[in-house]
């Protein structure tokens, strides 16, 4: 009886390549670039980000300053042995990642949650997708802005994601980064894979989808939601400036959702 084949080397490497060929093919990984450059053209959209601009700054300075006050030296120590004499320099680096998700995560759960959900639905309306929106909350009728068409919102989507389990998991994945060339893709990748169908939650709401629903969408478009997560948490990643790319992620986010409703109708 003969045995069952192994699959060999060349076949995960086949599978690879197709999945980064329908990752690439999807263009899904554009939307984040696409979304700042709508947000720096449409100066509506930039309203809620303006309105909270001091206190997320503050935020991200007592964050920052706090970390590498308390871990920068022990992490440096510890980078000395992987990294060698670029041990500082990658210690600071690191520090700012991991302050840049605390910042983050403190912004959204206090500060942005509302913000984040007028900016999804506000770049909607002004792709035409008022239809959609109005599963969600009321739409008044007439404005030229499409932030001042919005009315309540009837459901929040952001509370059935858990924030605290999204920090614990990036938290967790830092150590990663310590090892040298395949650490930092492989956090990239691995957060990417989370951050993708996240970016789509409010979109998954307003078309009042169950969980098993979303699983089977994000089943079908799994490297296009892979491909978007990578390209959003890299820009978040970046210091200082993180928290505008969440806004720019979120409308790219919106730009994207409205383009895949023009192909399912």
């Amino acid at each position: 009886m003969s045995e069952p084949p192994i699959p060999t080397l060349l076949d995960d490497l086949i599978c690879i390549k197709n999945f980064i060929r329908d990752a690439l093919k999807s263009g899904a990984y554009l939307y984040p670039l696409k979304g700042i450059l709508y947000f720096l053209r449409r100066k509506p959209l930039r309203t809620p980000l303006v309105t909270r601009t001091v206190p997320t700054a503050t935020i991200g300075l007592s964050v920052t300053t706090a970390m590498f006050f308390f871990t920068y030296v022990p992490q440096a120590a510890i980078l000395a042995f992987t990294n060698g004499p670029l041990a500082p320099i990658s210690a600071i680096f690191l520090v700012l990642t991991e302050s840049s998700t605390i910042t983050t995560f403190l912004a959204r759960k206090f500060l942005l949650r509302d913000a984040l959900i007028d900016t999804f639905d506000g770049t909607l309306i002004e792709k035409g997708c008022e239809s959609v929106v109005s599963q969600g909350r009321q739409i008044k009728p007439g404005e030229a802005n499409p932030m001042e068409r919005l009315g309540n919102v009837a459901i929040r989507p952001f509370e059935e994601f858990n924030l605290q389990k999204a920090l614990l998991r990036s938290l967790l994945c830092l150590p990663l980064n310590l090892i040298p060339v395949v650490g930092t893709p492989a956090y990239v990748i691995l957060q990417g894979d989370r951050v993708g169908p996240v970016a789509h939650a409010r979109y998954f709401q307003l078309k009042g989808w169950d969980f098993k629903k979303r699983e089977e969408w994000v089943g079908r478009l799994r490297a296009a939601y892979l491909s978007f997560g990578v390209t959003s948490f890299v820009l978040e990643m970046v210091p200082f400036v993180s928290l505008v790319f969440t806004f720019t992620n979120t409308v790219g986010a919106a730009l994207w959702a409205a383009d895949l409703e023009r192909v399912v109708q």
